[in-house]
């Protein structure tokens, strides 16, 4: 029988307690000011113990009646991120908000990568997230009104050469989303998935490069494709809580993802010397 529909209102976040991974900087760090002041309790995830600490110190100091955990873990870690996911399901049986927000890039076309690098990527953008959903929707869907935001990218909208890793991790995650929207809806339970085009964050600057690309190749991307990130990461941060607060399914944030997805639709087999010469005339 097919699924019963139900209308989702608008998602609460005051009284509610939300979970966030990659909560240290970018849009992670934005979107935890962002829920302490419309009223949630957090639970706040990522690698980095000192900047993880450093925002929930903000926050404490700013909203003293909310509460906040904080969780250091490596999601490329399986049994990490497993015993996260269990510990956290066990401390919150009720949640109303998961957000999968850490990720992390790798550079390099395909034959250029280790398949250990490969996956390390899908361990972080894609298996993490799911681990965590699975041991956390019982939480989420306890009570009628919960929701389940996936942070996929620009890149799960296209998949340009020299973005095989990170591509497929966030088509995936993409994929994920869209199906679990439509098996969640019955139980009261919203799903966004999020796609930023170039937000000014670390995570660009950061990626790692495959062991098998020519540093002087290295050096002529990373020039370029710092120009094009130039979205700030706390307005990123308001118009995906507000995609929440309204139930939106889908949040494609800045040109630099609207553009592209339109491509994406238009010229399905053939965008890509299209996009090509779009990023170069950007990256001017």
């Amino acid at each position: 029988m097919p699924a019963t529909r139900t209308t989702l209102q608008p998602y609460r976040f005051a009284g509610n307690t939300a979970v966030l991974t990659g909560a240290a900087s970018g849009i992670g760090e934005q979107l935890a000011y962002g829920l302490a002041d419309r009223g949630s309790d957090l639970v706040l995830v990522d690698r980095d113990a000192a900047g993880l600490e450093a925002v929930a110190g903000k926050i404490r100091g700013a909203h003293p009646a909310r509460a906040v955990e904080t969780h250091v873990a490596d999601l490329a870690d399986r049994a990490a991120t497993t015993s996260l996911a269990e510990r956290v399901a066990a401390d919150h049986p009720r949640l109303g908000l998961l957000v999968n927000n850490a990720g992390v890039a790798l550079g390099g076309r395909f034959r250029q990568l280790t398949l250990d690098e490969f996956e390390w990527v899908m361990d972080i953008n894609f298996r993490a997230p799911v681990i965590l959903t699975h041991h956390l929707l019982p939480a989420l869907t306890a009570t009628p009104g919960g929701h389940l935001v996936n942070v996929s990218s620009l890149y799960g909208l296209i998949g340009p050469a020299g973005q095989s890793a990170y591509s497929s991790s966030k088509f995936a995650i993409r994929g994920f989303s869209e199906v679990l929207r439509h098996e969640l809806v019955e139980t009261g339970t919203g799903v966004t998935q999020v796609h930023p085009g170039g937000i000014r964050t670390n995570v660009a600057s950061s990626a790692r490069i495959g062991s098998g690309v020519d540093p002087a190749e290295i050096a002529r991307h990373q020039a370029a494709f710092a120009k094009l990130l130039s979205y700030p990461p706390e307005k990123a941060a308001s118009e995906i809580l507000e995609g929440v607060e309204k139930r939106r399914t889908r949040v494609l944030i800045a040109s630099s993802a609207k553009v592209p997805d339109v491509l994406a639709r238009v010229l399905p087999g053939s965008y890509g010397p299209v996009l090509e010469k779009l990023t170069a005339l950007l990256a001017r």
